[in-house]
């Protein structure tokens, strides 16, 4: 199934982060810390937003940072993805 986000939101795949530490050690599941680190894998249009001209600066296939706890968490195709608004991505990872 493929998603086609609306105004200014964004689909985001979240990537895994590390389990091991620099000095070797295994964390449990339950240690880890949410990942930040996205894959953007659609962009809305833009547009007026609230009446507000939204402009988008993210492109697919970008690897971006976002707020810790924001956006809609949804399972498509037995894969996690996450829908978050432009204002909710923090950087793009360059």
């Amino acid at each position: 199934m493929k998603l086609k986000p609306l105004a200014d939101r964004v689909v985001l795949k979240m990537l895994e982060s590390e389990e091991t530490t620099k000095s070797g050690i295994i964390l449990a599941g339950t240690a880890k810390e949410k990942p930040q680190v996205a894959e953007v894998l659609a962009v809305g249009p833009g547009g007026n937003v609230d009446g507000k001209d939204i402009v988008m600066h993210v492109k697919a296939g970008e690897k971006v940072i976002t707020s810790k706890y924001s956006g809609t968490e949804i399972k498509i195709d037995g894969e996690e993805r996450i829908i978050v608004r432009q204002s909710d991505i923090l950087a793009i990872v360059e």
